[in-house]
């Protein structure tokens, strides 16, 4: 059960009856830079927010330099883990912010990112417990990144390491789990099964064409994802906010890839 702080701020980023999320994360300038879609990284968060995503997952010093007249009922997720594709361990996330400094910061929500099977996975879940734990005593949600990476993993889309990833998070106390779609309805289903909080899958690279990513959003609705945490298939589109529309009613108002495809073409 969740203490009435935690509800009445997942209730921010969960909506409707089916408690589903839209999640854009825009972290990807610690690990990679102001690439393409975030360079002007406030005129993004304007265009999912006018798209219907029902949160955004950033850094703190990005929270901190929202415009003045930003207003917006979009929740704020602040992201606390953080690695750079420049450093020798990519995968082994370090905390660089804190619950507290969060909450100050007017978050909805707070993330932190595992790497399940990494060299330095004994870290990273006791950052995950630790985090997990002050959620608890602040009464604000936790989203956990939680992906089967490491050199004992063949294929981090594999079903029973993705699932393995999942239960993990939930166990050391996320409400809500953000990992890889495994590639068909059946093994997701296995995925979510497995998981005692709501699942959403991730994006991943930038998808060949808006159909893939509108059928694999559907799909894992199907399968009973709760929805989805986005970046690059979002913000690196043509027409951010479109993008935004399409994924939306496919997630909460339980439209067909087809069907959201025609935001797309007006």
């Amino acid at each position: 059960m969740h203490g009435a702080g935690k509800t009445l701020r997942l209730n921010r980023i969960l909506e409707g009856k089916a408690r589903r999320a839209v999640i854009i994360p825009m972290d990807h300038g610690v690990s990679n830079g102001p690439i393409e879609g975030i360079a002007d990284i406030h005129s993004t968060i304007r265009k999912v927010a006018e798209g219907g995503a029902t949160a955004v997952v950033l850094h703190k010093g990005i929270v901190q330099g929202l415009p003045a007249d930003f207003q917006s009922r979009i929740g704020i997720i602040i992201h606390l883990s953080a690695s750079t594709s420049l450093g020798k361990a990519p995968d082994a996330k370090t905390l660089v912010s804190s619950v507290e400094e969060s909450i100050r910061l007017g978050a909805d929500a707070v993330s932190v990112h595992i790497n399940v099977g990494a060299e330095t996975e004994k870290e990273m879940l006791l950052d995950l417990g630790t985090v997990a734990g002050d959620c608890i005593e602040w009464g604000i949600p936790l989203l956990a990144m939680a992906y089967p990476r490491g050199p004992n993993i063949k294929s981090q889309f594999d079903v029973d390491v993705v699932k393995h990833a999942a239960r993990v998070a939930a166990e050391l106390g996320a409400d809500l789990v953000k990992t890889n779609y495994t590639g068909t309805p059946e093994g997701f289903r296995e995925v979510v099964r497995g998981c005692t909080v709501p699942v959403v899958i991730a994006g991943g690279p930038k998808m060949k064409s808006d159909m893939d990513v509108l059928k694999m959003v559907k799909e894992s609705i199907d399968a009973g994802g709760s929805g989805v945490s986005i970046g690059r298939n979002v913000f690196q589109h043509a027409n951010v906010a479109a993008m935004t529309r399409a994924i939306a009613k496919i997630v909460l108002k339980g439209a067909t890839a087809e069907e959201a495809a025609k935001e797309l073409r007006q």
